[in-house]
């Protein structure tokens, strides 16, 4: 006798079930939040003690090594996290699939950008 199956016809003709991707998915989202919860604690009070200091002393705050390699964590894990969230949102309501595709890519492809732009910029200040 067969063990019957927990997926639906349309999840058996489509090979959806149990790839592990949305475990990794899972993990990768608690791994990233959990990484962001001392950086923003950080960030908050270092950037609570940069209160009323100029340009030139932020400048040369982010120049500091170790606040750079933070800030450079704090994007990194930032974004990804932003993009993963945005991926279960998008999978969970943007239909068509043709149409989940491009705006997945769409967002996959900004945060991706709005990442790079923002280490360049700590990147260019830290290396000056």
């Amino acid at each position: 006798m067969a063990t019957p199956s927990l997926r639906s016809p349309l999840g058996r003709v489509r090979g959806l079930g149990s790839a592990r991707s949305g475990t990794h998915h899972w993990w990768m989202q608690r791994v990233t939040s959990i990484a962001l919860l001392p950086l923003t604690i950080w960030l908050v009070f270092a950037l609570a003690s940069l209160a009323g200091a100029g340009f030139s002393e932020a400048q040369v705050w982010v120049a500091r090594p170790f606040n750079a390699v933070l800030l450079l964590a704090f994007l990194g894990a930032g974004f990804h996290h932003t993009a993963a969230g945005l991926q279960v949102v998008i999978e969970d309501y943007v239909k068509p699939d043709s149409r989940r595709i491009v705006v997945m890519l769409v967002v996959k492809g900004l945060c991706a950008l709005l990442w790079l732009m923002a280490s360049l910029a700590v990147l260019r200040i830290a290396l000056r």
